[in-house]
């Protein structure tokens, strides 16, 4: 018997293999490619690889073939393989058509409902809806803003994320309001395996909060301050303790359109502190401001699953993370052009419409 030839594996396709035979998604036909070329070293003939793997002799020696002359790109599905569809044409142009209409009683169709409508089974329809990404058990939500000077703020707050003014502070401002003091009636059941944490459904109100915060948009850091309430006094005071943190340079602020942010005694602030300059968002596009990714790691990691028995519970455990976060900052890096914020919008930079 000739002996098998030699396969020779840098550390990179190693390691690429031995992770593709540990994934648990990895598709079963890359799996078995993987576990024959790692058997393939070892220079076992491909009976063995074959009796052992579970598949044919061929299979053996049509893999490491392909390894040995493309190496790992040769493991992947050639042009033009694998089985053709079997609903083209007609029949597949009526399941796509059904498809992109209401069905009658109902918001969207379901695979089953569809099936029985158009005439063909429900593993079919599951087939045309893949392979054309038809997903119509999901919804996403969205809004359009209506501000006038929509273009001149989207270019404003992003040129200001893309190109910062040298030697200045970008602050990302904002408050997250009524942060609600919320104590489980039960303990939380951990996470085991077979089931996720678990909690109550009901539970005790103790009060809210509104955490100001602002974040330092070059490196990351968040400066955080809890009221009561959230109105122009608590926002001056916040604004006081940016100062107080930053008392040298030119500071640039980013803030959403919030009746907070503005009006008589705000603007007579930013008058006596020329150093602050303020930027808009565009009315109904508060994403643009940055702080709010940041509220939402907040919210997810530290105060949705948690429990406070008190507003006083909650601002400690709010403040403890802002010092956590504080010893390893993560900035946040904008990378969109005004162009492509707007291209939804079918705007120009000019504000013209296409």
């Amino acid at each position: 018997m000739p002996r098998p030839p030699e396969v020779v594996l840098s550390p990179e396709e190693r390691t690429v293999l031995e992770g593709l035979c540990r994934a648990r998604s990895a598709p079963a036909r890359l799996v078995l490619r993987a576990k024959i070329v790692l058997a393939s070293v070892e220079r076992v003939a491909a009976p063995l690889i074959a009796e052992r793997l579970g598949c044919n002799v061929n299979t053996v020696r049509q893999w490491r073939s392909r390894f040995l002359v493309r190496r790992l790109a040769g493991l992947e599905e050639l042009p033009g393989r694998g089985r053709p569809a079997t609903f083209v044409g007609d029949e597949e142009a009526r399941v796509l058509a059904a498809t992109l209409e209401q069905p009658p009683q109902a918001t969207h169709w379901s695979a089953r409902r569809l099936a029985k409508a158009v005439g063909v089974s429900k593993s079919s329809v599951h087939r045309i809806w893949q392979r054309h990404d038809l997903q119509p058990h999901r919804e996403k939500t969205f809004k359009f803003s209506r501000d006038p000077l929509l273009v001149e703020k989207v270019v404003d707050v992003v040129g200001l994320y893309l190109n910062p003014p040298e030697n200045a502070l970008v602050l990302c401002v904002d408050e997250k309001s009524q942060m609600q003091a919320l104590a489980r009636t039960q303990p939380l059941l951990p996470l085991r395996p077979g089931h996720p944490a678990a909690h109550t459904a009901d539970y005790e109100r103790h009060g809210t909060t509104t955490l100001f915060a602002a974040l330092n948009h070059a490196q990351g850091e968040v400066l955080g301050r809890c009221a009561k309430r959230h109105r122009r006094p608590e926002f001056l005071t916040f604004l006081r303790l940016i100062n107080r943190t930053y008392p040298y340079g030119e500071i640039h602020l980013v803030l959403d359109n919030y009746a907070t942010h503005k009006g008589e005694e705000v603007d007579r602030w930013f008058q006596r502190h020329p150093r602050f300059v303020r930027h808009f968002t565009p009315t109904g596009a508060s994403w643009l401001n940055l702080v709010e990714g940041w509220f939402s790691i907040l919210t997810r990691q530290h105060v949705r699953r948690n429990s406070f028995t008190s507003v006083m519970a909650l601002v400690k455990s709010i403040h403890a993370y802002l010092a956590d976060w504080a010893q390893h900052p993560q900035p946040f890096s904008w990378t969109k052009t005004p162009a492509q914020v707007l291209a939804p919008y079918h705007l120009t930079i000019s504000g013209t419409e296409h």
